[in-house]
């Protein structure tokens, strides 16, 4: 067997198959299919500082391709999920590496939220920053699509936290590199990418938006491609770690980001197919390695021939 573990800066994992956040709940809903300890890493849905309903429903429609979603990162607060059994302490009761997805509407409430994790970071081996959210302040723009917001809420977060910090990026942009660049240079430990694209579905009959929310985040595997092209790109142009994301239905597909630059990847879409991808992605990297001699999976990563 092939040596699975990667190093991604401030911190390891003992192999590089995580959930992406939003898709694979708080851990407990599919702890009861298998261990969740046997990820790389388990990536929890957001968290802000106080509970959050979500958007209307319809919130989620199956499309040519994929899915949309605007389920509005429903989640139950920082206290409760600190302090509620279904939460962090089962996640700790479980020896899996946690990664813990935060976001707010203001630069000082992602900030308040890293540093109340922080306080109690027993289990916690990573914070991901939501940037795809929008800012309240600023009229609703979403501080991933506006470099200068981006700056200001990776540096808040990092005067707030010495967690390492991952920056997860929006693909809704023109130059998803300036944004790594500016992660990086404002502390970012790693980042990952991509999150959903802008997208919307309509009822031809009623001809009205199928999404209560109209628009919504659009994954699944139809995205892969884009999202390999924009893992290459932001490889090239950091010096930190990039895990990738985006389409990743089998091994093959992980694979490809790892040729492409990545040093970890994210499961999600996938999850609601199968919930034992993950598992199965991390089988066919290994039989992937072995098939063609590789001793670790660090010996793919960025080892495209172009």
């Amino acid at each position: 067997m092939a040596d699975l573990s990667v190093d991604l800066g401030k911190f390891q994992l003992k192999n590089p198959v995580m959930t992406a956040s939003g898709t694979f709940g708080y851990g407990f809903e599919y702890n009861q299919y298998y261990d969740i300890s046997r990820l790389g890493a388990v990536v929890v849905k957001g968290i802000r500082m106080t509970p959050s309903h979500g958007n209307p429903t319809p919130r989620v429609v199956e499309v040519t391709g994929g899915m949309l979603n605007a389920i509005g990162l429903q989640g139950p607060g920082v206290e409760k999920f600190l302090h509620d059994q279904h939460y962090m302490p089962f996640l700790r009761k479980t020896g899996a590496a946690v990664i813990v997805n935060i976001w707010g509407t203001t630069v000082a409430e992602y900030a308040e939220v890293a540093s109340r994790l922080d306080a109690e970071r027993q289990g916690i081996t990573a914070l991901e920053i939501n940037i795809s959210c929008p800012n309240v302040k600023a009229g609703g723009a979403a501080f991933g699509t506006d470099v200068r917001l981006a700056s200001e809420v990776v540096s808040a977060v990092r005067k707030a936290t010495t967690l390492p910090l991952i920056t997860k990026l929006s693909p809704n942009v023109t130059k998803i590199s300036d944004f790594a660049r500016a992660a990086e240079d404002c502390g970012s430990d790693a980042v990952s990418l991509i999150n959903t694209l802008s997208a919307m579905a309509i009822d031809i009959e009623t001809r009205r938006p199928v999404l209560a929310n109209k628009t919504g985040g659009f994954s699944g595997p139809a995205v892969k491609p884009v999202a390999v092209k924009m893992v290459y790109d932001t490889a090239k142009a950091v010096r930190i770690p990039v895990i990738g994301m985006g389409g990743i239905m089998n091994a093959d597909d992980a694979i490809e980001f790892f040729l492409a630059g990545a040093s970890a990847v994210a499961v999600g879409t996938a999850n609601f197919v199968d919930p034992f991808t993950p598992l199965k992605v991390i089988e066919g990297i290994n039989a992937y390695l072995d098939r063609h001699n590789f001793k670790s999976v660090r010996d793919i990563i960025g080892a495209l021939e172009a």
